[in-house]
Order: structure tokens, then C-alpha cells, then sequence
């Protein structure tokens, strides 16, 4: 039998509901390119300490070739294992799965038997389907667990998808929330109004994926009309591959943003002007200029620094960081030091490590 939505604790509904800071889990690995489990440990420790919302596992920052290595399952695993037994607040666990149909199927079993609440649909396997297919691919995991649209950015293997298939999506019984990240505004608006059109702005949380526009996505009302009716959506929360470093901020700026944002309220201009800071810290980490063919490394690399990771070892030796990166990573460093979470994680690494 699958998991319904409505199975779903109400606590950790509630959290997903909301909105919360999702990072995206990255993958420890140790100088011979194994899975390194003491850090492993220690990033998910590190997580729950900065006090997020929840996990996003087995992802695209947790690397695609997990599946080619035999580690899918040994990974969420670990996952869900160090989150029950560092902390027993309640957490929105989510796993992403990738593939066809029937590999994508598998994993949403697989996630569901360890113990996730959702799963997060890549597509990107699926490239030259009909809007049809896709369609039917989705509600096929979705007889399995809670599914999450994710609308992935083209350069790292997204697909193209109009308003009409987000609207079918979004009719989807058991779809709960949608990740927009094209990093692209024509296309994000893409996703709103489909969900106008589906009548399911009271079902479907939008989070935010645009790592090129997380305070403005999350900061800004997105007003839309259906018919002579005027629909404000609001994304909630951020399940974000940035947010896997200097996730202590992080959570601290969701927590504003909502203070902020409650009751639509004016926001300072303060916060609107966070949007600049953090999009010129992601154009370092995600290697913006190099077409993001450092995206993955570029996390490391801070968590490295921070004494996280021993290194920044992917499980492909192509992907590392291209030249001038680093110096990238330490100019947004020095240019915006209020956003980093250095003191916090050197209070705490030990601990974490131990």
C-alpha cells in the first residue's frame, strides 16, 4: 500500500505547509572517492542544529551517480537514521528520485519503506516524452508517496514545462508541493499560473529552487488573475542545494522573511536588498560563470573550509572546481561575512564529528 498525504504526520505537514529551509544534502566522500559516513554524520548533525525543516536526499547535491555506485539506499538511510538520533523534533524527510519510470518507482518505494514523507520528481531521464507521459509518470510515483514537482534549470538537465503540464501536475491527488527552479522568471511564472489554472493554490507549497533569486521568490507576492479573480500565491519555503552551507543564516533569513511577509505586510528594504547579496554568493558556489559546472564542488568547498569535509571529492573526477573559484568562494566571503556561519560550525564541528 502507498502513503497518502493525508497519512502524513500532522506535525510534519504542518512543517511542509509552512515553509522551511530544505537543504539539499551533499554527499561526503572520503580521498579514495568512498562514502565517508563519520562526515556524512556530521553534515546531517550540522543540519539539525541550524535548526532546519527538513531534508532533501538523494538529490542533484547529493549527486545523480549515487544510484551507479549502490549507494541510493545506504544514503537516505544514513540520512533518516542520524536526523531520529541527533534530534526527536519533527522533520520533513524528503528523497529524490530520478529515472524511468520503473527505477523512479523503485526509489519512491525504497524512500517510503526507510521512512520519507515525499519525494522529489528529477525528469530529466524522461527528455523527448509528451507532456502525457510525464504526466502519467509522476501519478505513477505518486501511488507510492507524497510526490514534489521539480522544475530543474535546462543547464543541468531539466526539461522545458509549460503551464498546462504544472496544471496537470498540480491535479495530481497526491502532489503536495512543487520546487521551482528554472532559474528562469518567464518560466517560473510558468508554474504559478498552472497552479492558478488547477484551482490548487490552497494544495500545492511552492518552494523555491531559484538559487539566483531566493529572497525575492520567497519576499515577493505573485499576483495572477483567473477570470476577474486576482490569486496571490507566496512561496513558503526553500529546498535548495545553497542551502546546504551556511544553513545557520539560512534559517535565520526564512525566519525573517516570514515575520516579514505575515500578514502582507511592507518589507524593509533591507531584506529586499538580501536578494543581491545571496545571488552574488550562489553565482561563487554554484560556479555561475563556468556554466555551474562547479555547482557541486562549490558546496563542498565551503564545507570543506569549514572543517565539514575533508575534501571536495565527487564521485565523477571531471566535476571540481573550475579555475577561479576558489577565489570566487573567498571574494563573496569578504564581501558579505554577515551571511557566513563560520563561528557557528566552529563552536559545534567536533561535536558533530565525534
Amino acid at each position: 500500500m502507498g502513503l497518502h498525504y493525508t497519512q502524513l504526520p500532522e506535525n510534519v505537514l504542518d512543517i511542509i505547509r509552512r515553509g522551511a529551509v530544505i537543504p539539499a544534502h551533499p554527499l561526503a566522500l572520503d580521498a579514495e572517492r568512498n562514502f565517508d559516513r563519520k562526515r556524512q554524520r556530521a553534515l546531517t548533525r550540522y543540519y539539525m542544529d541550524a535548526g532546519v525543516g527538513g531534508l532533501a536526499v538523494g538529490v542533484h547535491t547529493t549527486q545523480f551517480a549515487i544510484r551507479d555506485n549502490g549507494l541510493y539506499e545506504p544514503v537516505l538511510k544514513a540520512a533518516i537514521e542520524d536526523s531520529r538520533a541527533w534530534t526527536d523534533r519533527p522533520l520533513a524527510m524528503i528523497a529524490g528520485v530520478a529515472g524511468q519510470t520503473e527505477q523512479a518507482r523503485n526509489e519512491a518505494k525504497i524512500a517510503r519503506e526507510l521512512g520519507y514523507h515525499a519525494v522529489l520528481i528529477s525528469m530529466g531521464a524522461l527528455k523527448g516524452q509528451t507532456s502525457a507521459e510525464l504526466i502519467q509518470h509522476c501519478k505513477t510515483i505518486a501511488k507510492e508517496i507524497p510526490v514534489i514537482g521539480f522544475y530543474m534549470q535546462t543547464s543541468v538537465g531539466g526539461i522545458i514545462l509549460d503551464e498546462d503540464f504544472w496544471c496537470e501536475f498540480a491535479q495530481i491527488d497526491n502532489a503536495i508541493a512543487i520546487k521551482v527552479a528554472p532559474f528562469h522568471r518567464y518560466r517560473t511564472l510558468d508554474v504559478l499560473r498552472g497552479i492558478v489554472k488547477a484551482k490548487a493554490e490552497n494544495k500545492i507549497t511552492l518552494y523555491t529552487g531559484n538559487d539566483d533569486h531566493i529572497v525575492a521568490d520567497l519576499t515577493l507576492p505573485f499576483t495572477l488573475a483567473r477570470g476577474d479573480e486576482a490569486v496571490t500565491l507566496r512561496f513558503k519555503g526553500g529546498l535548495l542545494g545553497h542551502w546546504s552551507v551556511w544553513t545557520k543564516r539560512a534559517v535565520e533569513l526564512l525566519e525573517r522573511i516570514h515575520a516579514e511577509t505575515a500578514d502582507n505586510k511592507s518589507v524593509s528594504q533591507s531584506l529586499l536588498a538580501l536578494d543581491a547579496k545571496v545571488t552574488d554568493c550562489n553565482a561563487a558556489f554554484f560556479d555561475v560563470a563556468n556554466n555551474f559546472h562547479g555547482c557541486i564542488a562549490g558546496c563542498h568547498e565551503v564545507l570543506r573550509r569549514q572543517g565539514l569535509l575533508e575534501g571536495i571529492w565527487c564521485l565523477d573526477p571531471e566535476e571540481g572546481l573550475s579555475k577561479g573559484q576558489a577565489e570566487e568562494i573567498s571574494r563573496v566571503y569578504q564581501a558579505h561575512p554577515d551571511l557566513n556561519d563560520d563561528e557557528f560550525v566552529a563552536a559545534n564541528r567536533e561535536r558533530w564529528l565525534a
